[in-house]
């Protein structure tokens, strides 16, 4: 940001969420145990498009599409999917169900050991 109003950035909450993934190896962890679920060809990494929802959600998102305010501002938060490939991974983690869960859990959990 500057003085004269230029490069303002609208979510910059959502960087300090972004770091703490980061620090944590909670981005890493989550990438590590959603592997499974990535499609061959796949562009997008599933641990991250996880925990891109979670920014979202912590900035006010309260469903799938909201993953929008993300994408639009790639310089902070990367590439983030589209709508159709959200709802995608989300289909194929409800489908693995428990499988899903102890992935995430086991994510979260070496996160708060390491924080």
């Amino acid at each position: 940001m500057s003085c004269d109003g230029a490069g303002i950035v609208g979510q910059a909450g959502g960087v300090l969420l972004t770091e703490t993934l980061r620090a944590t190896g909670l981005d890493r962890a989550l990438s590590a145990e959603l592997e499974r679920w990535r499609k061959p060809r796949a562009i997008h990494d599933p641990g991250k498009v996880v925990a891109d929802l979670a920014v979202m959600l912590a900035l006010g998102g309260d469903c799938l599409s909201d993953i929008a305010v993300l994408r639009s501002e790639p310089e902070l938060f990367g590439p983030v999917p589209s709508d159709p490939t959200v709802s995608r991974l989300f289909t194929a983690l409800a489908a693995a169900g428990p499988q899903a869960l102890r992935a995430i859990r086991k994510a979260r959990s070496s996160a708060r050991a390491r924080a």
